[in-house]
């Protein structure tokens, strides 16, 4: 025993002097009567069992990041103690006793750091969670100059490397200590000082999130799975793994039963609450490729956004648009939605929580082809067209499928001027086409080139010509922001997920593909000509030529909708507030008004 001394303080004075007393080594508080003098902050407090893993929380991320220290939090009453460390020189020691054994196996050492004063200067290490970690729910412990805080754009950057990388989604444990100027941090965005932010922000989360990838890609590399055992007299198999969970357990805790009315029952990554499941549809060979679909997953989780950002103002301009434009309701409901499957030839289900939503593919679409045109800018990808198109063909094309009269000849004059104006037109633009879109086209007025506006997703080239004659005729080649903002819409609107050409197969609109065919009786062969109508034989014959053809695009375009386009969505997408509004999403269905409707029948 040491000789110690102990003191109390009421109402922030020292009620005596200090007196001498026998201790162990080391400082113990006891606080007692919290807001005992505060009768409105008194009331706002939750029971102990709600306090307490609050408290527990907050002591085991300051016990795995001062090491040196002793940490022990135990619950009065309770046998032992919730957070048990020991000084220690091994951080991952620290996270083992905190978190669990199951947590620290599978962490990984990250290190980041920049002392490029013209854009960020920084020190990180950390420990992340690999591929083969598991848990419900994201743990981040940050740490900036030894001072607990939450950095919102730091964790949103770093939850989008871990959904764009491994598989499932995995939530990751992440352990994080930067160390810089205090002069970079801002701590007063935040009444409680918790949430701060950085000088230089976005350019020290690009290099941390680059490290973060690197390290993952690596990790995925060497990830492993557990086996499921079946029992033969169960019927049902048993997972013998069980889900992580990061959080320290507490004694005498016990786990928050959900009421029935607000369980979700499907899952983003489970196929099985999809509609697909339900519907007997025949395998499409070219669609039903496992390494097919990997090869899509894999490019749509990468990082498209080139790291470099376009200098014109006019291209700042419009992001930033995007940007303060968004609304916060729509992009959760999209970053944590489940694809249930389409409802119709224009209309995707999704569920987000307890919620059912309807969502207008078309104009989605439309709207994440364009913010990826301008996020993209300079920085395409091409696809290449085998054989050169000439641009007056392809106008004079879209010409007459506007034209409503299409067995009159008067006006072809016209149209050939009208293509041969449009195609001098974009010929003299075609090097500013070509180094800002990716859009080549020659001397001899052909186009030979379109850009990669999502990858590993291939537009309509049925609307080639409609694209083209939008070009030469909507766009305002007089101003920069006009025609940026332009050119971007109609790349959209080319690009957008529009039903095919060819009708649906499914439903009444098989009717299009039978050919009709009349003949008449054998045995009527041989009568007068006044034989009755009723011995007319009507013979319907399918073209299944066209009907594979029909099928094959709506089956492409759904499955693009599902394995491309809502992925990407999740990643890239910001919801402009018009969407709330304009029929885009449209809730048909709450789990919890439904037990309601269900409870008066």
């Amino acid at each position: 025993m040491n000789l110690s001394s102990r003191v109390s303080y009421r109402d922030g004075v020292m009620e005596h002097e200090p007196k001498a007393c026998a201790a162990v080594k080391g400082t113990q508080i006891m606080i007692e009567n919290l807001f005992y003098n505060m009768t409105a902050r008194r009331k706002t407090l939750q029971n102990s069992a709600d306090d307490y893993p609050k408290i527990v929380d907050l002591l085991s991320r300051f016990a795995i990041h001062h090491i040196n220290v002793n940490f022990s939090c135990r619950k009065h009453g309770a046998a032992r103690a919730d957070v048990h460390t020991v000084a220690t020189s091994s951080r991952l020691d620290a996270i083992r006793s905190v978190f669990g054994v199951s947590v620290a196996r599978n962490l990984m050492k990250i290190e980041a750091a920049d002392d490029d004063v013209s854009s960020s200067v920084f020190e990180m290490d950390g420990f992340i969670s690999n591929s083969n970690y598991i848990a419900k729910k994201t743990t981040m412990v940050l740490f900036i100059n030894d001072r607990l805080v939450e950095c919102t754009a730091l964790k949103r950057a770093i939850e989008i490397v871990y959904a764009a990388t491994l598989p499932k989604a995995s939530k990751p444990f992440i352990y994080m200590s930067i160390v810089l100027p205090s002069e970079h941090v801002d701590v007063n965005i935040h009444p409680t000082k918790r949430e701060v932010s950085l000088l230089n922000q976005e350019a020290i989360i690009e290099k941390i999130q680059s490290a973060f990838e690197s390290k993952l890609r690596n990790s995925n590399e060497e990830r492993t799975f557990q086996e499921q055992t079946m029992e033969p007299s169960s019927s049902g198999p048993k997972d013998t793994r069980k889900d992580s969970d990061c959080s320290p357990k507490l004694s005498g805790s016990r786990s928050q039963k959900v009421p029935v009315h607000k369980i979700v029952r499907t899952d983003s990554q489970d196929p099985a609450g999809r509609l697909h499941a339900y519907l007997q549809v025949k395998p499409q060979s070219h669609l039903g490729k496992e390494s097919d679909l990997t090869v899509v997953r894999s490019s749509v989780r990468q990082r498209r956004n080139p790291k470099e950002t376009a200098d014109l103002t006019s291209i700042q301009e419009l992001v930033s648009e995007i940007e303060g434009n968004s609304h916060s309701g729509l992009q959760d409901i999209i970053k944590y939605c489940t694809y249930i499957g389409m409802a119709d030839d224009v209309f995707a289900l999704l569920q987000h929580n307890t919620h059912l939503y309807l969502v207008n593919v078309v104009n989605l679409s439309k709207e994440l082809m364009y913010q990826q045109v301008l996020c993209r800018f300079a920085h395409f990808n091409a696809i290449q067209i085998s054989n050169p198109v000439p641009l007056k063909e392809l106008i004079m094309l879209a010409l007459k499928e506007e034209d409503l009269d299409q067995q009159c000849d008067e006006n072809d004059d016209l149209k050939e001027k009208i293509a041969e104006m449009n195609m001098e037109l974009l010929k003299q633009k075609s090097e500013m086409l070509n180094e800002y879109f990716s859009l080549s086209i020659d001397l001899d007025g052909n186009l030979s080139r379109l850009p990669v506006v999502l990858d590993q997703y291939t537009p309509d080239m049925d609307r080639v010509p409609e694209f083209i004659l939008c070009l030469g005729n909507d766009i305002d080649w007089d101003n920069e922001k006009s025609c940026f903002q332009g050119i971007s819409a109609a790349l959209s609107n080319f690009y957008a997920l529009h039903p095919p050409t060819l009708p649906n197969p499914s439903g009444d609109n098989f009717q299009f593909y039978k050919k009709r065919q009349s003949s008449r009786n054998p045995q009527d062969e041989g009568n007068s000509s006044n034989s009755l109508v009723d011995d007319v034989v009507i013979e319907e014959e399918i073209d299944h030529e066209l009907l594979a053809e029909a099928e094959n695009a709506w089956a492409q375009r759904e499955w693009s909708i599902q394995h491309v386009l809502f992925p990407a969505v999740r990643l890239f997408f910001k919801p402009p507030t018009s969407m709330a509004t304009d029929g885009t999403f449209v809730q048909v269905a709450s789990l919890e008004k439904l037990y309601k409707i269900f409870e008066r029948c």
